[in-house]
């Protein structure tokens, strides 16, 4: 009997639909196959030991769920001391288990376009609709200038190029061959934010701005954007205008984070309206830059936080695309100067040159032919009654002519009301360097304060912040948000992550295995609890490892260590000694490793290494 036609549709359906349900099945047992349980931690051990002896002591018991409870009502009454046993059962496992268990292949990330909550588009409509008398509450908080607002788009490729080529560490652009260092002066130049002041600091009690948090409707995810811009819609310009405009701004231009809202921990540094117009909100808004793009780059955010604008635009005013020519007068601050025509305009230069950093580097604090507004000094707050200025005789003064009396006053103190204080700067021959502005010592908290430094310094003279023991670090693991001292990053680490690492004794040999797609392993000491990583890269040819120890840069205490890695008759030894990074850094480039071929690694790809510190600060010759 010869098959028709339907009778072989149906068997050709059939075995497609076999085939289908065959290769389901085996992926599912593939699934199963591939997973690897997690040890448990301490407070299993001690529920699975309290619930056996429990239902054997009370066998009138409803149960299971009776002994749970039970149980859940002993270990909160339990000691540090009387959970150690549970406590120290679990780390053993977890360190066999970290040291054996195939590692995780982490999703492949990458960056191919540029995510940012940075956008003037927004501020720029608001401030479109502001009423008179808001302008002027505008500007006397000291953020006046931002009413000059005139650019609504990033262009993401340049932020992007520049974020690539910003050194977080150094706080400088490496462009164009040179490395050009930002400082709070530059944001003030740029964005017309006063770069003097007292600190912003933005933690506290909760309890202080609990009555704001609830005005704001604040979350755990923040304050919203749409509610303060329902705010900023009404004609007031009392204190709630003012508050609502300093956090839009922030959370829209100045210091936008990675997520959607806006952060509520600003409210600490906004109980007070009549002091805002006296903070460093220059030196606010770039150490915010760079604690978000370390933060990005740290992979623990995806959308880059931070004022991209200020970078954008520093480029544009320092990157010159037409020569080095006879300088043209630049309008202070530089934000007013670049509208979208104007950037258009550069964008097509920069193309037709060939790309970016392509240009020359220009002196952007020329003080030539540099113009100040009219309005300049109605933009940064309540007036300064006087300042008192002391003047070296320089090259200007030397022309024939000159007095005694004149030589008397260049060579004295001078004060000036505001009145009669220049505001433009015409003359060519005028240069920055011959005048030198005196100003009396005023002392300030160190800028760690929030981490737990007590120290005063002077504010022009401050050279404690570039040794404090207090600056921040950053925890390493990726998932993880939290900045502090770095004991307070020791004790956060072994409370709430002492399962994502591994504790040695110092002057003790410890054998640790670093996985195929593991970029650093976390090393704790027990005795004081000082934090380390063991990181590792690739080379062409082989691995790299060395270890740093996570502690403030200008810390001078360094450790001594020894890695190993054997395999059969063969060894390699490195023996160097620590430098200080605040916490994990993804683009460093180490000056000395322990360079393993790839031969050297096991089947399964894993690095098995004998590790031992020392916990000695005293380092011999041959360890720079």
């Amino acid at each position: 009997m010869v098959p028709n036609e339907g009778d072989i549709a149906t068997e050709k359906r059939k075995a497609e639909e076999q085939f289908v349900s065959e290769e389901k099945r085996k992926k599912k047992k593939k699934k199963k196959q591939v997973a690897t349980p997690r040890p448990a931690c301490s407070w299993v051990y001690f529920s699975r030991e309290f619930i056996k002896e429990y239902i054997a002591s009370h066998p009138e018991s409803s149960g299971l769920k009776a002994a749970t409870k039970a149980a859940s009502d002993a270990w909160k009454s339990m000691s540090l001391e009387e959970k150690a046993k549970y406590t120290n059962r679990a780390r053993e496992v977890w360190d066999n288990y970290l040291s054996t268990a195939p590692a995780r292949t982490p999703k492949p990330r990458k960056q191919t376009k540029l995510v940012t909550r940075c956008s003037p588009g927004r501020l720029f409509n608001v401030l479109q609709r502001l009423t008179p008398e808001q302008k002027a509450a505008v500007k006397s908080m000291g953020f006046g200038s931002l009413l000059g607002l005139r650019c609504r788009t990033l262009r993401r490729s340049l932020c992007l190029w520049l974020l690539e080529r910003f050194n977080t560490t150094r706080c400088s652009l490496e462009i164009c061959g040179e490395r050009i260092p930002l400082s709070p002066k530059d944001v003030e130049l740029v964005m017309g934010l006063a770069a003097s002041g007292k600190d912003v600091v933005n933690s506290g009690p909760d309890d202080l701005i609990a009555v704001l948090r609830h005005s704001y409707n604040a979350s755990n995810r923040g304050i919203s954007v749409r509610l303060l811009e329902e705010r900023l819609a009404a004609p007031e310009a009392g204190e709630d205008f003012k508050r609502s405009f300093v956090l839009y701004a922030l959370g829209t231009l100045l210091s936008p984070t990675a997520r959607l809202d806006v952060s509520p921990s600003f409210l600490h540094f906004l109980t007070n309206m009549d002091v805002v117009h006296q903070y460093n909100w220059g030196k606010f808004l770039l150490d915010r830059l760079v604690r978000e793009v370390s933060r990005f780059r740290q992979g623990k955010q995806r959308a880059v936080g931070g004022c991209l604008l200020f970078l954008q635009l520093f480029y544009y005013e320092s990157i010159s695309v037409d020569g080095l020519g006879p300088l043209a007068t630049a309008v202070v601050p530089c934000l007013s100067s670049w509208g979208e025509d104007e950037i258009t305009e550069r964008e097509k230069r920069e193309r037709k040159l060939g790309g970016y950093g392509l240009g020359e580097v220009i002196f952007k604090e020329r003080c030539l032919g540099m113009e100040y507004p009219e309005c300049r000094d109605q933009l940064d707050g309540p007036p300064v009654d006087s300042i008192s200025t002391g003047v070296e005789r320089g090259p200007l003064f030397e022309q024939e002519g000159g007095t005694q009396a004149d030589e008397e006053q260049i060579n004295g103190e001078i004060t000036m009301d505001e009145g009669d204080m220049p505001v433009l700067v015409r003359n060519k021959n005028v240069v920055c360097g011959d005048i030198a502005v005196v100003v009396d010592s005023v002392r300030v908290p160190c800028r760690n304060k929030e981490y737990g430094c007590n120290e005063t310094v002077d504010y022009m003279n401050n050279d404690h912040e570039e040794t404090c023991t207090y600056a921040p670090c950053s925890c390493p693991l990726l998932d993880c948000n939290f900045v502090g001292s770095s004991d307070q990053l020791s004790l956060h680490f072994s409370s709430k992550h002492w399962d994502s690492g591994r504790r040695f004794r110092y002057n003790s040999p410890l054998a640790v295995s670093v996985g195929m797609n593991e970029q650093f392993l976390v090393l704790q000491a027990e005795d004081d609890g000082v934090l380390f990583l063991l990181n590792k890269g690739v080379e062409r040819i082989g691995n790299t490892v060395m270890i740093t120890c996570i502690g403030p840069s200008s810390s001078k205490e360094r450790f001594l260590y020894d890695l190993e890695s054997v395999r059969g008759s063969s060894s390699l030894r490195l023996k160097s000694a620590t430098h200080n990074f605040p916490g994990w850094l993804e683009d460093f480039h180490p000056t000395d490793f322990l360079l393993i071929p790839f031969c050297f690694l096991g089947s399964s790809g894993h690095i098995n290494l004998d590790v031992c510190i020392w916990n000695s600060a005293e380092l011999c010759a041959d360890c720079p």
